[in-house]
């Protein structure tokens, strides 16, 4: 079954999966779960992925999040659907909006689906770039709980809102782009607060909004915006996008992703799909041209590469999972 603490991309799936159907969660949600946190396993995005279990398993049982949820689309223009996630987990509804969106973007040239009442949706890279294997360009906006302020501000209003996009190229893998409009990841002031380790300047603020490097006080205060003000106009744009369209709650509106307490967080998020050639022109091979120039200048990485080669390792050699945390959730709801 393992080798070196190795497991195969269908004993992850397995085990992912049967810890959800033994904490009140359908089969057919367990399996695009499953599918999902594989995904971000082998993306090499492991806090996304089954670090993510016990939280999501625990979340289930107790109905902060609807596991027997059946995610519905409603067509409202011919190039704009709305789906629902019913306070469900977000990949059913996600894998709803992608079919949709890949059925259609072809004939419309561009197409939208907004998710109202969802919930964390994971690695948005991989959820683009699953659309970009299909021949599209994909865009996703995410919020996400409350944790950075406007700026000059010291409540949090906005999430880190993540923003992914993906694009096709003759020939080769697709060019994604996935980043959060944090600073930095709140699990590394999570981990740095558990070790208890300062943070780098920069990181965050405390509760007043002044620059602090204490682990603790920045999980009591709010996270550094990526680009100081720029990065919280842009988590703007992504509330509006994903909730203010939508009607999903708003970053403040939302309860946390990572515990079991209060009610669902009615997170939103809204996907665009649109067909390389709807101007005219072949996008494919344009798109081509520009990452062969990325790739043959000096130092230059295409952004989504690495994360590619390290899926090939994984579906070749196998998945590197921590033994506890493996027992771990093959005891849930045992």
């Amino acid at each position: 079954m393992s080798e070196d603490n190795r497991f195969s991309p269908g004993d992850v799936r397995q085990l992912i999966s049967s810890a959800l159907v033994r904490s009140n969660t359908s089969e057919k949600n367990a399996a695009s779960v499953a599918d999902a946190l594989l995904a971000a396993e082998l993306a090499g995005q492991s806090g996304h992925g089954l670090r993510r279990v016990g939280s999501y398993a625990a979340q289930a049982a107790c109905g902060k999040v609807d596991g027997q949820a059946e995610a519905g689309l409603t067509r409202h223009r011919p190039g704009s659907a709305l789906v629902d996630a019913a306070n469900g987990f977000a990949y059913p509804a996600i894998d709803l909006a992608r079919d949709w969106l890949a059925e259609v973007c072809p004939a419309q040239g561009i197409a939208v689906a907004g998710i109202t009442r969802s919930h964390h949706c994971g690695v948005a890279g991989v959820i683009v770039e699953s659309l970009a294997d299909k021949g599209l360009v994909a865009l996703l906006f995410a919020n996400t709980p409350a944790a950075m302020a406007p700026w000059g501000a010291t409540r949090a209003l906005f999430g880190t809102n993540p923003i992914a996009f993906s694009a096709p190229v003759a020939g080769g893998d697709p060019v994604t782009v996935d980043i959060s409009l944090s600073r930095v990841a709140r699990g590394k002031i999570m981990a740095a607060n558990q070790r208890g380790e300062d943070i780098p300047e920069g990181w965050a603020f405390d509760a007043d909004g002044a620059p602090t490097t204490d682990a603790k006080a920045a999980l009591a205060g709010t996270m550094a915006p990526l680009g100081d003000a720029k990065g919280t106009v842009m988590a703007l744009m992504v509330e509006l996008i994903c909730a203010g369209l939508t009607g999903a709650n708003y970053s403040f509106e939302q309860s946390s992703f990572l515990n079991a307490e209060g009610g669902p967080p009615g997170a939103g998020q809204t996907l665009i799909a649109i067909d390389p050639g709807a101007f005219g022109v072949n996008g494919l091979q344009r798109f081509a041209m520009m990452a062969q120039m990325i790739q043959s200048t000096d130092g230059a990485r295409l952004p989504g590469r690495r994360r590619q080669q390290i899926r090939r390792d994984y579906e070749n050699n196998g998945i590197p999972v921590d033994p506890q945390l493996f027992e771990a959730i093959e005891a849930i709801g045992a």
